[in-house]
């Protein structure tokens, strides 16, 4: 299994969740998704049975000013990675997001939800899910969300360094799925080597704000820290985020995460 962007968050998770396969870890410095001819030559090279896309421009505030960026990465990366997939005859495991949706709904987003983006960064992954879909017909596009691992900065682990210092404000008003990586890693494995082709959603189960997230954890943590919380208008940020973007499952056979709760814990027993 060749896998791109193996220094990210996802990247790092997937080597060490798929010991029993032989991996082809390739970082941005050694394979430029967004140069074909370095992609075609990475499948002929390595001659891998399977490709898993964890490559992606995840800065979202910063594709607002640089969109053109974006795209490259999370569309024309994804679109050089299909073609060189598709004419090896081979499948694709294209990781998305929860970015893919407006945010406007009063439940769990499912697979067959129409996809409405509000940011740059949202219309460039939605763009390299199309693009994936159309090229190479063994896609699996996975849709995740507020993805955390041990290794790599993220939410949880600025959480616990802010809250060691005293207060933090913590918006109150925005609802996903917290996903540990490791366990989307599982996933992405055990999915991978089935003819199961289509989107996914995979991401923690159950949803929270980004507040109960924080309450959960310095709980768990044991940090007394007192945590207020704030309205989404109070921390303006150029990109949109979707007010609520929680990810469930109705793609048979179903494959659930464990509760956000649970990855929560095993990522502060690892960490």
């Amino acid at each position: 299994i060749l896998i791109t962007g193996a220094g990210g968050q996802l990247g790092r998770a997937l080597q060490r969740e798929l010991i029993n396969d032989e991996l082809v870890p390739l970082t941005r410095g050694e394979l430029d998704i967004t140069n074909s001819a370095e992609v075609r030559g990475a499948i002929a090279t390595h001659r891998p049975e399977a490709v898993i896309n964890a490559a992606a421009f995840t800065n979202v505030d910063g594709a607002e000013t640089n969109e053109n960026e974006a795209y490259r990465l999370n569309a024309l990366g994804a679109r050089n990675l299909a073609l060189a997939t598709a004419e090896a005859g081979i499948p694709i495991a294209h990781v998305s997001t929860d970015y893919v949706f407006d945010g406007s709904s009063e439940r769990p987003y499912h697979e067959f939800d129409r996809p409405d983006p509000r940011s740059a960064y949202g219309r460039s992954k939605l763009a390299g899910e199309q693009v994936v879909a159309t090229l190479n017909p063994r896609h699996f596009i996975i849709r995740t969300a507020w993805l955390y691992h041990t290794e790599g900065r993220n939410f949880p682990k600025t959480m616990i360094e802010l809250g060691s210092r005293g207060e933090v404000r913590v918006v109150s008003d925005q609802y996903g799925s917290p996903t540990y990586a490791r366990h989307l890693a599982r996933a992405i494995g055990g999915l991978i080597g089935t003819g199961d082709y289509g989107v996914r959603h995979l991401a923690g189960s159950g949803g929270a704000s980004w507040f109960e997230l924080t309450a959960a954890l310095f709980e768990m943590a044991g940090i007394e820290s007192t945590i207020t919380p704030v309205a989404t208008a109070d921390f303006p940020r150029p990109a949109k985020r979707p007010r609520y973007s929680v990810l469930t499952s109705m793609v048979e056979p179903l494959i659930l995460l464990p509760h956000w709760r649970e990855g929560l814990q095993e990522f502060l027993n690892e960490l």
